[in-house]
């Protein structure tokens, strides 16, 4: 009786992680009508991470109302895990697709809502935060979050200061005094897969400041501010170090979170598949399928597939990946645990009509995946 575990990512805007479980799932009964299969939805600390970890834990879904990036009220959701635990997205509150793109200017964008989701989780008695920091349209080093977790940031007259980007260049000082107390009682993961640096060249102000609207004047006056925020970082925080990996993630908010909240900064999909069991379901399955849209050499690296593979690696459990399409560099997953690549797109058609028969190209690969297995076991 064979047993297989399939948790596969989203194929961005055509299959959802659940339908690709179903899809192989009925692939595999149709091969194996006595195998056991079990079904993963999985996101790589990205978008979807809240949807997927709340699924695959029987989790909570809490909604509530935050303050925008650019102010005024937006409505975002967090998930709540049971266990005293929350998975937050801070694209929730903070993300750039709030913002209009005429009206996109990290100088203006503050991560204010992103602190009220984690006060609203600390009101729920969470005690363990997970905290996907990917796509936002802040460049505040994290400042409003830590304004709405009862942080001050003042200027060179005490004035407080709201926590913009365009603060970054005022700030002065810090007083810690009115943090949120239950912080220090609090286990928080930053899910972060880059590994900017919070100053320079591959700081968060010139890799990601440009794609959040700001103009090479904005950048260089951003950079200037962020060079003086960290200044005060390292006079406030003992040991910070703001050219650490991960502290240039999401505008800045990955030095905040190291700094103010003594943060772990974690791989997203390792959190992922922490917070969803995934070792403990993988254990006795005979093989495991993941894939994704698209492969490449950056699947190899802190994606879905790469994580699961490593996972499957450690537990002796071969792993397939089923892809919507693939480059030639994608063989770069064989070095990381992947025994083979599927793609679904076997034909030379356009785009669109790639996109429009999606599903029925990973059925056929799915198809293709476990009728070779099965001739593979009468072979053996």
């Amino acid at each position: 009786m064979p047993r297989f575990l399939f948790a596969s990512d989203s194929f961005k805007g055509t299959i959802s992680s659940a339908e690709a479980g179903e899809l192989l799932r009925e692939a595999a009964l149709a091969s194996f009508p006595d195998a056991k299969t079990k079904t993963l939805v999985v996101a790589d600390g990205g978008e979807g991470t809240v949807d997927a970890v709340v699924a695959a834990t029987n989790g909570v879904m809490r909604k509530v109302t935050v303050e925008g990036p650019l102010g005024g009220a937006v409505k975002a959701h967090y998930g709540l895990l049971g266990g005293s635990r929350a998975v937050i997205e801070m694209a929730e509150a903070s993300g750039l697709p709030l913002v209009a793109f005429d009206e996109r200017d990290p100088r203006l964008a503050s991560t204010y809502g992103t602190g009220q989701l984690i006060a609203d989780a600390l009101d729920q008695g969470v005690r363990d935060i997970s905290l996907a920091i990917g796509g936002s349209a802040t460049n505040d080093g994290g400042m409003g979050c830590m304004r709405a977790l009862g942080a001050r940031l003042l200027d060179g007259e005490g004035n407080e200061l709201a926590g913009t980007g365009a603060d970054l260049a005022l700030v002065r000082e810090i007083d810690l005094s009115g943090m949120d107390k239950r912080i220090a009682k609090t286990t928080f993961r930053v899910m972060c897969d880059v590994d900017n640096p919070l100053l320079g060249p591959r700081g968060a102000t010139h890799v990601f400041g440009p794609q959040k609207g700001a103009t090479p004047e904005t950048v260089e006056e951003l950079e200037r501010g962020m060079e003086n925020y960290a200044q005060v970082l390292c006079k406030t925080f003992a040991g910070f170090d703001p050219m650490a990996d991960g502290m240039g993630a999401a505008g800045g908010l990955g030095a905040a979170a190291r700094a103010f909240l003594d943060a772990e900064v974690v791989r997203g999909i390792e959190c992922v598949l922490d917070l969803v069991g995934f070792d403990r379901l993988l254990d006795g399955c005979d093989l495991c399928v993941t894939g994704e849209g698209h492969a490449d050499v950056q699947s190899a690296y802190g994606k879905v597939i790469s994580g699961i593979a490593g996972r499957c690696v450690a537990a002796g459990v071969p792993c397939v990946a089923v892809v919507g399409a693939m480059d030639e560099d994608a063989t770069a997953l064989f070095g990381v645990g992947v025994d083979a690549l599927i793609p679904t797109v076997i034909d030379i058609v356009s785009r669109e009509e790639t996109l429009a028969r999606s599903k029925e190209n990973y059925q056929l690969a799915a198809q293709r995946l476990f009728t070779l297995l099965r001739l593979g076991t009468k072979l053996g």
